[in-house]
């Protein structure tokens, strides 16, 4: 397999390193060929805490990846998120040079937007525009070529910690991994599972993860609002560890298996048996046992991912309603709790349109991986088309120097 053409997408989270290679197809369609995924150890939150533990992860989940892809991965876009990351609104206004909209006249506006004062130790990590405005003119989404002497822009500036954003780097440096970029996590799974249309109408992605709760608000089809809990899966398996007096390994695989949101959907006579601690005999107990303990805890999360819907002041604009995704959301009744927490649609959000392995990656707890995957494939597919555009305009150049050449040594 040529290896220039393989993308690979890497996934570090608080409870799993997810690596999903793929290949841009016809059409642009993104076909995974290969899937890693290893425990991870090294991280809390979303943050690195152990760079040595968190390298040995990324190596095992890397080194599976490349077993099942056939080929050897050099480099990888990479996942960001935990509490240290925020979002801010910004614009920039300038005056457009010639009267007309040029890339130049953008990339200023774009510079000016930019200018807002960020503490030293910290790094932005993304400026999405959001609309461009030309001369009064509103919602416009690409203003090059167009007419007018007055250039604004509306973005969404994301910024993280510098140590954080440096110490995951450093831990793909120090697996043999080159970091092409750097993407915010939610963004990265609002590309795999969330539809153009519920972009336009207005929808409200939130991405359940092991240790944060990522939550990011579309509308008019551009990002609005981004922000991080530090509350995931993980709190959840703690509750269930210490509610049943059980290691917290076993309490992860209960979650999983029997973990359940809503206490009244799980019947009466349904029983888990479960390990105990210190070489006791494992017991058996009731679900609806577990069921209760969960059921606050889901609650307490999704409870104030709404109230940072409504803080954000763009609850009244998700028309689409609420996505839930990441493995968390995989739990009974996630969806039913959230419905009736939001008061909005709701809906579990896996990948989409994807190609090659989709039945594999077709889960909520593959959505950051797989964005990763599109969002590489969109860059390179940019590059190309901006590499490919400036030999054409080098081509015109020569041909046009050729043909004064031809003149002038005509005329003498």
């Amino acid at each position: 397999m040529d290896k220039s053409q393989l993308i690979v997408g890497l996934d570090i989270g608080t409870t799993k390193i997810c690596a999903v290679v793929g290949e841009v197809g016809e059409g642009g369609l993104v076909n995974v060929v290969g899937i890693g995924t290893s425990v991870s150890t090294g991280l809390r939150k979303g943050v690195v805490v152990n760079i040595e533990q968190t390298v040995q992860s990324i190596r095992s989940a890397i080194g599976d990846a490349e077993l099942m892809a056939g080929c050897d991965i050099r480099s990888v876009y990479v996942g960001i998120a935990g509490a240290h990351v925020m979002g801010i609104n910004s614009h920039g206004v300038i005056a457009v040079k010639g009267g007309e909209v040029d890339q130049h006249d953008i990339d200023r506006a774009l510079d000016a937007a930019r200018a807002v004062a960020i503490p030293a130790d910290r790094e932005v990590i993304h400026i999405l525009p959001q609309e461009y405005i030309v001369d009064n003119q509103r919602g416009i989404i690409d203003p090059l070529g167009m007419a007018g002497v007055r250039l604004e822009v509306k973005v969404h500036i994301v910024t993280g910690a510098v140590s954080s954003a440096q110490n995951i780097i450093r831990s793909c440096n120090r697996s043999q991994l080159d970091v092409e970029e750097l993407a915010l996590e939610s963004l990265a799974s609002a590309k795999a599972v969330l539809t153009d249309e519920e972009k336009e109408l207005g929808v409200a992605l939130v991405d359940l993860g092991g240790g944060t709760t990522d939550i990011a608000i579309f509308s008019n089809g551009s990002i609005k609002h981004t922000a991080v809990l530090a509350l995931g899966g993980q709190n959840l398996s703690n509750d269930i560890a210490f509610g049943l007096r059980t290691p917290v390994a076993a309490a992860e695989k209960i979650k999983i298996k029997y973990g359940c949101a809503r206490a009244d959907l799980v019947r009466g006579d349904d029983f888990i048996e479960v390990p105990s601690v210190g070489g006791r005999e494992p017991r058996r107990l009731s679900r609806q046992v577990l069921a209760e303990i969960c059921e606050p805890r889901m609650e307490e999360i999704l409870s104030l991912v709404d109230q940072k819907l409504v803080q954000s002041g763009y609850k009244d604009l998700i028309g689409a309603g609420v996505v839930l995704t990441g493995g968390t959301s995989l739990i009974d009744g996630c969806r039913e709790l959230g419905e009736e927490i939001f008061n909005l649609p709701t809906r579990l959000g896996s990948p989409r349109d994807v190609g090659g392995l989709k039945d594999v990656v077709n889960n909520p707890k593959f959505s950051t991986a797989v964005g990763l995957l599109r969002l590489g494939a969109e860059k390179e597919r940019a590059a190309e088309i901006k590499t490919f555009s400036s030999r054409n305009e080098a081509g015109a150049t020569e041909a046009l120097w050729a043909r004064v050449k031809r003149w002038f040594s005509e005329i003498s």
